[in-house]
């Protein structure tokens, strides 16, 4: 391939990221109005505190599994032991 030719267009892939791009600023939206409706936190924990419970309640609402969401948990027990819960 030349210099000034492009890689062949993939519509799956650009639909894939655009999903993904979807799902992640709807999760950030939704944790901006949270965060918005307590102005102030008396101190870091408590801003980890309502955005864990603002996640717990999210998560209620997704209804796709999450891809390689044990790659993902396997990251979260290596950070934070065994402070992460395993429910599911």
């Amino acid at each position: 391939m030349s210099s000034t030719e492009s890689p062949a267009f993939n519509p799956i892939a650009s639909t894939d990221s655009v999903v993904r791009t979807d799902a992640i600023e709807s999760l950030n939206i939704s944790l901006r109005k949270v965060i918005k409706t307590k102005s102030s936190f008396p101190n870091d924990d408590a801003l980890k505190k309502i955005l864990y419970l603002a996640l717990k309640n999210i998560e209620k609402k997704w209804t796709m599994p999450v891809q390689n969401w044990s790659g993902a948990i396997n990251q979260f027990l290596i950070l934070s032991g065994n402070r992460v819960p395993l429910e599911h």
